[in-house]
């Protein structure tokens, strides 16, 4: 069993009569990708910045790898941590090269890999280019490149794909899946969720500072009870046949096409109605189940 790398018990946070944070209970294991999401002002970035130890919290305790972030021992556990702000600014004279230099003589890391780094995140070839010519996805490359400088053990990243173009994003994926082979542990938060449903290994979903809902994305779907969708697509003139089979099991709630039927089936129905399509061999063309999307699973616990 994985230990836990960040453990976060009963943390609030308040700015005057605000809860930003309230009440969070919270663990994320070593080597897993871990996402947070919430709409605007749910308290995501806020809490971010408190595992961070960037603002103190309320009440509660945050610990990770075993220390407080209250604790002078904490400074030499944030050594070990990378951080990608949702807003990243740099300085726009310097190379993309002498950023990442700056950003390594700031944390006591190897000048050296800033090269390799910036390769890894597809800016080689603008290595000494000034920072002001850099496109937004290019900045962002470039902050998630300075997140990866001293080689950290734990990744905190907000919005990270912010700017980047489908190959970037598969790309900057790709390369969260190799760090956690290598177990780094990896918390990040998106607005994108057709994004990450398929790509974070559990998630949290906030809504006014609360923690609404946790696990995977499968399991929250199963304990949303969202109905599955399954298309199917019938040949020339058998769409009666299927018609009559859904009457039989008392499921009603479909829509019709030209030979096609979409059907909103409860997820206990799920076997009967495959089974009663297997009966129907040879007059169905096409099939289709489709999951609840992580979307429909967030709108339903935000709601």
């Amino acid at each position: 069993m994985k230990n836990n790398v960040i453990e976060v018990s009963a943390v609030t946070k308040r700015f005057a009569e605000i809860h930003a944070v309230d009440g969070v209970d919270l663990s994320v294991q070593e080597g897993e990708i871990f996402g947070l999401i919430g709409h605007n002002g749910a308290g995501k970035s806020t809490l971010f910045k408190m595992m961070l130890g960037l603002i103190p919290v309320s009440s509660g305790e945050i610990r990770i790898h075993g220390q407080s972030i209250r604790g002078e021992a904490f400074r030499q556990v944030r050594r070990n941590i990378g951080y990608l702000p949702e807003n990243v600014v740099f300085y726009d004279n310097l190379t993309g090269l002498e950023t990442l230099g700056f950003f390594a003589d700031l944390k006591s890391a190897n000048k050296s890999t800033c090269a390799g780094l910036l390769d890894k995140v597809g800016l080689g070839h603008a290595a000494n280019r000034r920072v002001r010519g850099y496109s937004k996805g290019m900045r962002q490359r470039l902050g998630f490149a300075q997140a990866m400088l001293g080689t950290p053990g734990i990744l905190f990243l907000d919005e990270p794909t912010s700017g980047l173009d489908p190959e970037g994003i598969r790309e900057f994926y790709q390369i969260l899946r190799e760090m956690r082979e290598r177990g780094v542990t990896v918390i990040l938060t998106s607005h994108i969720l057709a994004e990450i449903q398929e790509r974070v290994d559990r998630l949290a979903i906030m809504k006014m500072g609360k923690i609404q809902a946790l696990g995977t994305v499968q399991s929250l779907r199963e304990k949303m009870d969202l109905p599955l969708v399954i298309e199917i697509k019938m040949r020339a003139g058998t769409l009666g046949d299927l018609r009559a089979a859904l009457t039989l099991l008392n499921l009603h709630d479909a829509a019709e096409g030209k030979d096609t039927l979409t059907l909103r089936c409860p997820r206990e129905a799920k076997m009967a109605v495959l089974t009663m399509l297997a009966q129907l061999d040879g007059k169905i063309a096409d099939l289709h189940v489709r999951e609840p999307s992580l979307e429909d699973v967030f709108l339903g616990y935000a709601e």
